[in-house]
């Protein structure tokens, strides 16, 4: 074990024998009463050495035998210690590629502040070369999540859209305005290319990780449905999400419609609500709410969508974030749930979307896991 205080955490003294180690209340840590020699000896927990070095080290500063185990273990049971050589073999693989880790070191901090174990945020950071994301649309939205996931380490990023490239599909950390005219697969191919830290893996890679389909790929982690025209996220018709349902494969809507967006709800096949499930709720409350949805989706729709640049930003980067969350192994705060914008207020809402009773899905059924979140305060621990 390398252990080093976890680097994304700032520290300071909150008075001569109590420090504090990170700013804000969902991951801030005291530590006291601290003595002047191992305030001293804190700042050699910066991962270069490992804990034979530290006792050798240690004793020189007069710290007595023992010292450096209670310290180190008190400091990991609070969450404040990674290891610099943990995360397994493919963590160490990703560390043994310079030009992609130190693309990723800002991602690592962030994951290793979020999971508290030694080694946690590598294993994440690393299982992600091996996962399978397809995102349906390569509009403002579609194309921009695309970008951010191939940008943040995810391994297969595929984007699957028609037609050729708009002038107003056009977006910072989307698709480029030397794409127009051009087919829209093909720039957002390109543009998942130029975003992703190093070579992307080979399909025989990932898949030999990830679980393969039987085609030399791996199975998809997740379907992000960010459609161009985001009548489809916000109202998704259920007969699309069908194979998605009958694979097990779980699913997030995004997308702006008339000036509106839409993240979520992210869709666990059998256990939350899915696109039939959102469909018979409303038909429940509004009647009439079939009838003219029928309508605006045979219809022809507006040559330009209702899709400010600000706000398709920031629909892409939260379901972009959501996503990620749920890779790296947690339920964020979609699951079963949109979130809702609407300029020009620009007021976050969430609404819960029940399972239906009625849907053939199956998740009326069963009991949902929730997942919530809370700020908490400083945590209080002795450390020496």
């Amino acid at each position: 074990m390398h252990p080093m205080v976890k680097p994304a955490l700032r520290r300071a003294w909150r008075d001569r024998q109590t420090v504090q180690f990170g700013m804000t209340s969902a991951h801030a840590v005291t530590v006291g009463p601290v003595d002047t020699a191992t305030g001293s000896f804190l700042g050699l927990l910066d991962g270069t050495r490992g804990l034979p070095l530290l006792r050798e080290e240690a004793r020189a500063m007069g710290l007595p035998d023992g010292r450096v185990d209670d310290l180190v273990e008190r400091l990991t049971a609070a969450g404040l210690i990674d290891d610099a050589t943990a995360g397994g073999a493919q963590a160490d693989a990703l560390r043994g590629r310079a030009d992609v880790f130190d693309r990723l070191r800002p991602d690592l901090a962030s994951l290793s502040v979020v999971h508290r174990e030694p080694g946690g945020g590598a294993r994440r950071l690393a299982a992600r070369r091996a996962m399978r994301v397809q995102v349906r649309g390569a509009g403002r939205v579609g194309a921009t999540v695309a970008s951010v996931l191939a940008a943040a380490g995810v391994g297969r990023v595929e984007v699957l859209d028609g037609g050729c490239t708009e002038r107003w599909d056009v977006a910072p950390g989307g698709l480029g305005a030397e794409s127009v005219g051009g087919r829209r697969d093909v720039a957002a191919r390109q543009l998942v290319r130029r975003a992703a830290p190093g070579r992307l893996p080979r399909a025989a890679e990932s898949a030999g990780a990830a679980g393969d389909t039987g085609r030399g790929e791996p199975a998809l982690s997740l379907v992000i449905v960010a459609p161009r025209d985001g009548t489809a996220a916000y109202a998704p018709d259920p007969v699309t999400a069908e194979p998605w349902l009958r694979s097990g494969t779980p699913h997030l809507y995004a997308g702006v419609v008339e000036a509106t967006g839409v993240v979520g709800p992210l869709v666990l096949p059998g256990g939350s609500a899915c696109a039939g499930c959102m469909a018979l709720g409303r038909a429940d409350r509004d009647p009439g709410w079939p009838r003219m949805l029928a309508q605006w989706r045979s219809g022809r729709g507006g040559p330009v969508p209702g899709c400010d640049i600000g706000l398709a930003a920031s629909v892409a980067g939260l379901a972009a974030a959501h996503a990620l969350s749920f890779l790296d192994g947690e339920l964020p705060a979609t699951t079963g749930v949109r979130w809702e914008v609407s300029m020009p207020l620009l007021d976050w809402r969430q609404e819960h979307m029940a399972p239906h009773r009625d849907c053939s899905c199956g998740a009326g059924g069963q009991t949902e896991g929730e997942c919530a979140s809370a700020a908490r305060e400083p945590q209080d621990t002795m450390a020496g």
